[in-house]
């Protein structure tokens, strides 16, 4: 590839798992939280601060704040891959995690003759 920037670099692989836990730690501790707001939305949440991780992070490459050659768009590719993975993760993880189950989707209501 050009410049050494291979898509199947052990730097690549960085960048999908640091996308991956940012997603997963800010969405969990969010979901803890005594603000509904940040519970429904935590995923989301996750997924922001990750992405603007992975951002600044590309920007201080570019500048030259760490040993780099530049920004690299496989790069950012790897960081919306990680979160990506992360965010389905997660949504299957709450979909299954109400509760009541799975069983929780396929349960009849009963009507109570009083």
């Amino acid at each position: 590839m050009y410049d050494g920037d291979d898509w199947l670099a052990v730097d690549k692989l960085y960048h999908v798992v640091f996308g991956f836990v940012i997603v997963v730690f800010v969405s969990l501790v969010a979901m803890r939280s005594r603000y509904s707001f940040l519970r429904r939305r935590a995923i989301e949440l996750g997924c922001v601060v990750s992405i603007l991780g992975g951002a600044a992070k590309e920007a201080a490459d570019e500048v030259g704040i760490f040993r780099s050659a530049g920004a690299s768009r496989k790069d950012a590719v790897a960081d919306l891959v990680g979160v990506g993975i992360a965010s389905i993760l997660l949504l299957m993880w709450r979909r299954w995690d109400r509760p009541g189950g799975e069983h929780a989707l396929t349960q009849e209501k009963e009507m109570s003759m009083v």
